[in-house]
């Protein structure tokens, strides 16, 4: 069967790494590459428990070992290979990167506010979010295409990169990407194949998702 409402029902969840130092300290990390706390090893293992009770059939993810480490959990317990790619690591941020929140408000004031108010910024000279999205989105997108009818693909990356991917397979302007709230550590969103393509179901979810039985279904 295919997704009975349009489209082949395929299923794309996009899981953000495990808790860092770095999250803790609240310090930019973008390509730097950080180790999960044992914290964040533990939360890996327990989101890692209930997205395999989804039954994956891929599994892919970012090159970075916050994401490796996260990704290794749910590839154990489900046998599952990894496919890596660096075009799924977080937004490079130049100078942005290894500062604190606080830092990068006093010494970036107007260029955050910028970001903040979804003009395109090179945060630190780096990347802009819309050239994150222009490699991150196509591998996602790649390995959908390969999934059977109904299938499910885990990908494993960052805060950052998530967003400007879901903004991107939504269809949603680029200063819009902001209005997506950002995941909390380990936690997920879940897009869904409908008719007219790809529909946010969950978002920052720490649960597994529950059908939606009512009349927007």
């Amino acid at each position: 069967m295919n997704g009975g409402k349009g489209g082949r029902g395929r299923r794309i969840i996009l899981w953000r790494h495990g808790q860092t130092a770095w999250n803790l300290e609240r310090r930019f990390q973008g390509t730097t590459d950080i180790e999960l706390t044992e914290a964040g090893v533990a939360q890996a293992r327990r989101s890692a428990r209930l997205l395999a009770s989804l039954r994956p059939d891929a599994l892919v993810a970012s090159d970075l070992q916050r994401v490796v480490a996260t990704a290794n959990e749910l590839s154990t317990l489900t046998g599952l290979p990894v496919s890596y790619d660096s075009a799924l690591r977080e937004t490079y941020a130049g100078a942005w990167q290894g500062l604190t929140h606080e830092e990068i408000v006093e010494r970036f004031g107007e260029q955050y506010l910028a970001w903040k108010r979804g003009e395109p910024v090179r945060r630190g000279g780096g990347e802009l979010e819309t050239e994150v999205a222009d490699r991150a989105a196509p591998v996602v997108l790649h390995h959908a295409d390969k999934l059977p009818d109904n299938g499910t693909l885990v990908v494993v990356s960052h805060g950052g990169t998530i967003r400007t991917t879901i903004g991107r397979l939504l269809g949603l302007e680029a200063h819009h990407w902001e209005g997506l709230g950002g995941l909390s550590n380990c936690c997920w969103s879940v897009l869904g194949e409908g008719a007219r393509g790809w529909r946010l179901q969950e978002h920052n979810a720490g649960t597994l998702p529950e059908p939606v039985l009512g009349d927007d279904d």
